[in-house]
């Protein structure tokens, strides 16, 4: 997907690149707190990213993936805040599902400054899908279905109520005249293999989350993938997969994936991780 993600910075995350070669050197028990259950977008960040460090020789041994989910990733804001200050050797996986709700004040007195944030790896493009057996052929079809009865499909994601992935579905459903949004019924799950679970299981109607979560149903073939909300189609495997525009619906929604760490950490260690997240995106 290097062709189909873009590098974004936030202000907080510009920081000065330097050579790996610092006083700092990674330990033997690098760790990756990924903030929900294995199968999501943040587990699926952590574990491609050991795999990559592990190759860029960035790392003596493989970065371990610790899952924590609970509260949108409030349970691993926290307890990186309250546990795990000065800890040189840890990385957790953050979205723009965790700044949002950090801006939106759901993680109580916990704000941006109470971490160290690294940078971003690139943007994960949403997608709304359904089931190999659905009657939905294409995002038309099912916004058409939308439009004459907002509750006929039920949506599953892996965001709370309100979160990115409702949002996602929302965007794309104002975009196409679809009317009474609120009525759209939405679940939240853990993560989004959980909410592929439950569709392919026939529990709900319809799935809207991210192209990372959704590539193994995918390729199995039990998800059928109706688009992505990109501006342009994605290449390689997913190179099939429609966007949105060019089904008439103009809906954008990428997901930045990236890195924080714990507050107090060392300045070498610090900037160290800062240049490994820029080479891991390169």
């Amino acid at each position: 997907m290097k062709h189909a993600i873009k590098k974004i910075f936030f202000p907080f995350f510009l920081l000065a690149l330097s050579p790996l070669a610092l006083a700092y050197e990674p330990g033997n028990k690098i760790e990756c707190i990924a903030p929900a259950d294995p199968g999501g977008g943040w587990d699926f960040t952590c574990r491609n990213a050991a795999n990559v460090f592990k190759e860029l020789e960035l790392v003596p041994k493989t970065m371990q993936t610790i899952n924590m989910a609970g509260a949108g990733g409030g349970v691993a804001f926290a307890h990186t805040v309250s546990k795990r200050s000065g800890d040189n050797d840890l990385l957790v996986a953050a979205s723009t599902s965790t700044v949002t709700r950090l801006a939106q004040g759901q993680f109580p007195g916990m704000d941006v400054s109470m971490v160290n944030w690294l940078g971003t790896i690139g943007a994960d493009y949403g997608v709304i899908a359904v089931s190999k057996d659905s009657p939905y052929q294409n995002l038309t079809e099912l916004m058409n279905a939308l439009e004459e009865d907002p509750r006929s499909v039920k949506f599953a994601g892996g965001s709370a109520n309100g979160g990115w992935d409702h949002l996602k579905v929302l965007i794309a459903a104002k975009a196409a005249g679809v009317d009474d949004l609120p009525r759209i019924p939405y679940l939240s799950y853990n993560n989004g293999g959980e909410a592929i679970t439950q569709l392919i299981g026939g529990h709900v109607g319809a799935f809207t989350g991210d192209i990372t979560e959704a590539t193994g149903f995918f390729e199995s073939g039990d998800l059928r993938v109706l688009a992505v909300l990109s501006e342009e189609r994605l290449p390689g495997e997913f190179s099939s997969i429609p966007t949105a525009r060019e089904q008439g619906i103009d809906a954008i929604g990428a997901n930045w994936r990236g890195f924080y760490m714990p507050a107090d950490i060392d300045e070498d260690a610090k900037q160290y991780w800062v240049d490994a997240v820029d080479k891991l995106y390169a």
